[in-house]
């Protein structure tokens, strides 16, 4: 058994990869500045699909010599215009971005926990209770509300 193939096959691979890594990097943040601030805001679903798209992409262009530079480049380009697309439709039409967009979900109201929601969102008192106290309440009979944001994070609104 070789197993000096396991760790190193040859410098052909590395400068390939040092090589093509540094220009699809350097492709990939061009398009990201070109597309704009929405690309890399808090990831909501389907942000976090098109960010691991975009990461595998960007690994299969480095580390499989099948996949050219030029491949990968659109690639790249074709993801990050599909996430421009559709931000460009959800934010013109109510039914598409309900489609693709998750809801904010109110987790307690007036110092109570509504368990039918935390629930469907698979929140549990704990979790909100964590969230309570970052929010700067005591417990949650300090707060007004709770809300489970489209992007994931927990919103707590304090009492009066």
């Amino acid at each position: 058994m070789n197993w000096s193939g396991m760790f190193f096959q040859d410098w052909q691979g590395i400068v390939r990869t040092v090589i093509v890594g540094l220009l699809a990097y350097t492709a990939l943040v061009l398009f990201l500045r070109i597309s704009g601030k929405r690309t890399l805001a808090k990831l909501n679903a389907f942000d976090l699909v098109v960010t691991v798209a975009l990461g595998s992409t960007l690994s299969a262009v480095l580390l499989q010599e099948s996949v050219a530079l030029a491949e990968g480049a659109v690639a790249l380009a074709l993801l990050i215009l599909a996430q421009y697309g559709v931000t460009y439709v959800s934010v013109r039409s109510e039914a598409f971005a309900a489609a693709v967009r998750s809801e904010p979900a109110l987790l307690a109201r007036d110092g109570a926990f509504c368990p039918g929601a935390m629930r469907r969102e698979r929140i549990t008192e704990a979790e909100m209770l964590s969230a309570v106290r970052a929010g700067g309440a005591s417990g949650i009979g300090a707060v007004s509300s709770v809300i489970l944001e489209s992007d994931g994070t927990l919103s707590v609104i304090l009492r009066g």
